[in-house]
């Protein structure tokens, strides 16, 4: 069963600024074949990429797919979240912590040891509009090594944050000196 969007999370959803709809005048203007992430909306807009997107750990590979999901929001560096079978089995297990998005709901947080730090999460029972990605799991590029068709993506400044910069998006970044987060 979906879990349903509360009414106090659909009325903070309503407060940003920034939506994507307007490029503010502080972000970088785009060369041809990139992006802007002052031009991805809020909420969040999802993407299929064929793109081959592989994760390496402290002890080796743990996942490799040509169909992950990018999740594209507002100031944020894109995410990439890719599907369960994708994941090498026995290379992940559930860590200590949680979180929760205004948009995906609540977070668990993978490691690749019982107690050991989170290198990743999924949402086990996310909010409705992200039920068809329950339990596709993103990873933190600065805690592990994380590729998108070869190029090894760089960690935004804020480490909460999972987002995979590449050469492809421009900021400047949630995070970034000059950067609005609202």
């Amino acid at each position: 069963m979906p879990k349903k969007t509360p009414g106090w999370l659909q009325a903070a959803r309503s407060q940003w600024t920034h939506t994507g709809a307007i490029r503010p005048d502080f972000a970088i203007k785009p060369k041809p074949g990139q992006e802007s992430v002052w031009d991805y909306p809020r909420p969040p807009a999802l993407a299929a990429d064929p793109r081959l997107v592989e994760v390496i750990g402290a002890t080796g590979p743990i996942a490799s797919t040509t169909s992950s999901v990018r999740i594209m929001e507002t100031s944020l560096p894109p995410s990439f979240y890719l599907p369960p079978d994708s994941i090498i089995p026995d290379t992940l297990c559930v860590v200590e912590g949680r979180s929760h998005c205004e948009w995906k709901g609540e977070a668990e947080y993978l490691g690749e040891s019982p107690g050991g730090e989170a290198i990743g999460w999924r949402y086990p029972n996310p909010y409705e509009e992200f039920t068809d990605w329950a339990n596709y799991v993103s990873f933190y590029p600065s805690k592990v090594q994380c590729k998108v068709d070869g190029e090894v993506v760089r960690p935004q400044a804020l480490a909460f944050y999972g987002g995979w910069i590449t050469d492809e998006i421009v900021g400047p970044f949630k995070g970034d000196p000059g950067a609005s987060s609202s």
